[in-house]
């Protein structure tokens, strides 16, 4: 009877999530306000301004599936997976990739000159100036944490020269660690005709990722001050993942988004004993897809697990395990452009506030 029952509750499962799945190829591409741009100057608030007509052009796969994998890391169950295998764009995930090389190859206590070409890299960014000393710690974490395109770079450039050198260390790392279908052409996850990954195999790179004590600390922070080395400036980068502080028990990882990859998501769950990873390619109202998908798996573990009745239960609603729920907050794709004051400046320098936003 345990055997048939906990056929019941993985087919349960799978099937709600199946469901899930349908709502959203059907629901996602109303889901996302249009992207709004704020600007603000110093002394006025921030002001929202929107064209009249706004049209968002159309992803180049728009119809592209899914791609999603719940995992059991204490175990290596796989609880879910929905095109798991199929190689896909991966965004800004492909910065896990990128620390990882930087944390085994660099020193974080090295001071990083921003270049030109790290300075003008494209939003998600810090606003760093070219010349500007920032070290090699606080562009890592405003890398994971904000997602910033400009510290991303300045840092590949530092630990490797330049950033074909870097990319190259990404995917002779992707080797060693078996991705077999994982390729990068960049390390901060812009659209290339090569650069691409699995569910899978960015399930194996965060869980090995998430062994690094520095990483993990890292991409469990809401926020953090990066400063440069004169101390006359300081950015505060704010995390682009919805889910931490307002989810019980998330401690990580890393969002992303671009047109093609879509919106995507790694989380790590912890609660009690039990232990989570999902990884979200090109989802559909990612938000909420997470949340439902995280319960789900929280209650697989409690029906397969909790009960000793030879009677045959039915699983509880989606949504319905312990913790914290959440409303399901709209992907605003929102562009930040500009400093935004957020206090009094002194003489000893100024501040600039990254507000939350989507990832990058």
């Amino acid at each position: 009877m345990r055997r048939s029952r906990g056929h019941l509750v993985t087919g349960s499962v799978a099937a709600v999530v199946l469901f899930l799945l349908s709502v959203g190829h059907a629901t996602g591409l109303a889901s996302d306000s249009p992207s709004r741009t704020f600007r603000a100057s110093k002394g006025s608030p921030a002001k929202v301004k929107a064209p009249k007509a706004y049209s968002r052009p159309s992803p180049r796969h728009s119809a592209s599936p899914e791609g999603v994998l719940l995992r059991d890391l204490k175990s290596g169950r796989i609880l879910f997976a929905h095109h798991a295998d199929q190689p896909m764009a991966p965004a800004s995930l492909t910065k896990i990739m990128s620390a990882i090389v930087i944390l085994e190859e660099g020193n974080l206590e090295d001071q990083v000159t921003v270049s030109r070409r790290a300075a003008a890299a494209h939003r998600i960014k810090l606003h760093l100036k070219p010349g500007q000393l920032v070290p090699l710690r606080g562009l890592l974490q405003a890398m994971l944490i904000r997602s910033a395109n400009d510290a991303c770079l300045a840092a590949v450039e530092h630990v490797a020269g330049d950033e074909e050198s870097f990319v190259a260390r990404m995917n002779a790392k992707a080797a060693i660690l078996g991705l077999s279908r994982t390729h990068f052409q960049n390390a901060c996850g812009f659209d290339m005709p090569d650069h691409y990954s699995t569910a899978e195999d960015l399930a194996a790179l965060t869980s090995y990722a998430m062994g690094n004590e520095t990483f993990a600390a890292i991409v469990r922070e809401p926020a953090a001050v990066i400063r440069t080395a004169d101390q006359r400036k300081r950015f505060i980068a704010r995390t682009t993942n919805r889910l931490l502080g307002t989810m019980e028990g998330v401690v990580g990882v890393k969002t992303g988004y671009t047109r093609e990859a879509g919106r995507c998501l790694i989380a790590v769950v912890t609660r009690e004993d039990k232990e989570l990873l999902l990884v979200l390619l090109n989802a559909r109202q990612r938000w909420w897809r997470a949340q439902e998908l995280i319960e789900l798996g929280l209650q697989s573990f409690e029906e397969s697990t909790g009960a000793t009745s030879e009677e045959t239960t039915e699983p509880t609603a989606p949504g319905s395990g312990p913790g914290e729920r959440i409303s399901p907050p709209l992907d605003t794709g929102v562009e930040l452009h500009g400093d935004i004051p957020t206090g009094k400046e002194n003489h000893h320098g100024s501040s600039l506030v990254i507000q939350p936003g989507e990832g990058g």
